[in-house]
């Protein structure tokens, strides 16, 4: 029992911080050290360095621990003045002392760790450039791969791809199967092969291993644009017995089926991967997004509360929130809601593009180009980003600035069904390029008989040409193995051109029954029952009138009813 009592008594207070710290007891730590650190101010001659050093360095842990970020920065700050006092001193001492010190030195909180942990409270504070300072400080042999990593994401996000290319490379010369430094140097444009080669060795070394070099390949896909190789290349990895059912995978797989512009394979994907982890959160805004396309806004409504009571830190819940309120035509609060995921993450594209789009429909169409360009920044291969920015362009009647961006991007990501849409879309706006848009576009459906969008464009082109025959054929043959609101909608207007009125109430039907809210198909349903029956047009006209406000009223309602984070709503201001 004594000789117990002897290790308690030779316990310093400073061992029984550093041993609370370890023990994960920060509250505890933060009271403790902060009356010590106030003891050790009145009597400097209280505490060694070291120790003053030490409880500097605990007292900004726990700090760290209650997020206040601001305040940890200053105590590390201290603690690594400290620490270069200390080792001043300690080089003057005689090595006598250093044998009986050296216990002492080892137990010493880490230099580099705190200047890991000063740039982590700079990244949350969002002052990357400090951040990259004081790791940039550390001489690289002493750069921990945590470190190197860190680097790699600060330099990206700056701009300064070499830096990040070497730092990246750096993490994979130490730990070769951190995939995300994998993907990191891939978005930076570095050969597949290059980045396969780094880790052939473990692949090799290591079995049922043998499909990482396929995963590096697809990614390459990915980040070169080149969709459809990645989606074949994933869908095979998919289908090996062992990765079957991977979340990542699939959530990737749902991802590039967006971007090819096939929505409906994407939303089957975002499913499956939603059932196999019902905490997903990655990818879940695209999802809202395309469901909120499709008018399935109750249905993006749940997803938003769901993904809430996941998390309201991460973007993804806001920005379905705010698709729910796009397309219900609330743009002021779909721009805030834009606006805080933005806050939360500002590596969000779709944050960023339902920010845009609601700019850019509030008349702010150069506030909304920014927020383009921004997004076309973080992912150069989407063409999503472009077809927001040129959409800018042409409601700012900027047809040149259009063209020449549309054609831009039909040079870099390739002559595909989308970007030749894409370019012929503008060619549209302009009388002297009518014939090149009709070229562009039958070569759209050559490639892709079923792309909505050019279709649509298509259809448009025939209609100002009163082709109306040949619109109605284009129509039927697009529909024949697709189900779509917008082309039931144009068919239902060429039916009516050509005067086949039962019909083209069918259409509209359709339409409506596929989207509710579809506003246009509302129009043409209206207009051919007051052609159809002029006498009791205006009594219709009552009918159609009501429930046409009925069916918004009760957006409204649900909107703000059925959320279950209506506690968030005094905030919003939005309403």
């Amino acid at each position: 029992p004594s000789a117990l009592r002897l290790s308690a008594a030779g316990m310093s207070v400073v061992e029984h911080v550093r041993e609370m710290a370890a023990a994960g007891l920060h509250s505890n730590v933060r009271l403790l050290s902060g009356l010590l650190l106030t003891m050790s101010g009145n009597n400097p001659e209280l505490f060694s360095p070291s120790q003053k050093y030490q409880l500097l360095v605990y007292h900004a842990d726990s700090l760290f621990h209650d997020k206040e970020y601001r305040n940890a920065v200053s105590k590390y700050t201290m603690a690594l003045q400290q620490k270069k006092a200390l080792s001043k001193t300690s080089k003057v001492r005689p090595s006598t002392g250093n044998a009986a010190s050296t216990p002492q030195s080892q137990c010493l909180p880490s230099e580099i760790e705190v200047k890991y942990k000063m740039a982590e409270c700079y990244t949350m504070l969002k002052q990357d450039k400090d951040a990259i300072a004081i790791l940039d400080g550390i001489p690289s042999r002493q750069r921990t791969p945590k470190i190197n990593m860190m680097l790699a994401n600060l330099y990206k996000k700056a701009g300064q791809e070499r830096s990040s290319v070497t730092s990246y490379k750096e993490v994979l010369r130490q730990c070769p199967l951190a995939l995300d430094a994998i993907l990191g140097l891939l978005s930076l444009s570095v050969k597949g092969a290059e980045v396969a080669s780094m880790t052939i060795n473990v692949i090799q070394s290591i079995p049922n291993l043998d499909w990482l070099s396929v995963w590096i390949k697809a990614y390459a896909f990915v980040h070169t644009g080149d969709n459809t190789r990645a989606i074949n290349t994933i869908c095979s990895l998919e289908k090996k017995s062992l990765l079957r059912d991977n979340v990542d995978l699939l959530g990737s797989l749902a991802d590039l089926y967006f971007r090819a512009g096939d929505n409906k394979n994407s939303i089957l994907k975002f499913e499956q991967a939603q059932m196999l982890d019902p905490y997903l959160i990655k990818g879940m805004d695209v999802y809202g997004y395309l469901l909120a396309r499709e008018g399935r806004l109750e249905d993006v409504e749940n997803l938003g509360c769901r993904l809430f009571n996941i998390s309201d830190q991460h973007a993804e819940p806001w920005v379905v929130s705010g698709c729910h309120s796009f397309y219900s035509k609330r743009y002021s609060r779909a721009l805030y809601l834009g606006a805080k995921a933005i806050q939360l993450n500002s590596n969000s594209v779709q944050a960023l593009l339902l920010k845009g789009a609601a700019l850019r429909n509030m008349g702010r169409v150069q506030e909304a180009i920014i927020h383009f360009r921004e997004a076309i920044r973080l992912a150069p291969c989407r063409l999503d980003c472009y077809e927001g920015l040129i959409e800018c362009y042409l409601a700012s009647s900027s047809i040149r600035e259009a063209m020449v961006m549309a054609n831009n991007v039909y040079k870099t990501l390739g002559a595909n069904a989308q970007t030749l849409t894409l370019l012929a879309t503008v060619c549209l706006e302009d009388p002297v390029t009518q014939e090149k848009a009709k070229t562009l576009l039958d070569k759209a459906l050559t490639q892709r008989p079923d792309y909505i969008k050019a279709v649509v464009k298509k259809a448009e082109l025939l209609s100002r040409e009163q082709k109306y025959e040949d619109g109605i054929a284009l129509l039927r043959n697009a529909l024949a193995n697709q189900s779509d609101c917008v082309l039931h909608r144009i068919l239902g207007d060429f039916l009516v051109a050509v005067n086949e009125y039962q019909e083209a109430m069918d259409q509209y039907s359709i339409a409506l029954s596929l989207d509710p809210n579809d506003q246009k198909s509302l129009e043409g349903m209206q207009k051919m029952e007051k052609e159809e029956s002029p006498t009791d047009a205006t009594q219709e006209e009552d009918v159609d009138d009501m429930e046409g406000s009925g069916e918004e009223g009760d957006l409204e309602g649900s909107d703000s009813e059925a959320a279950q984070w209506a506690d968030q709503e005094q905030w919003f201001g939005m309403q």
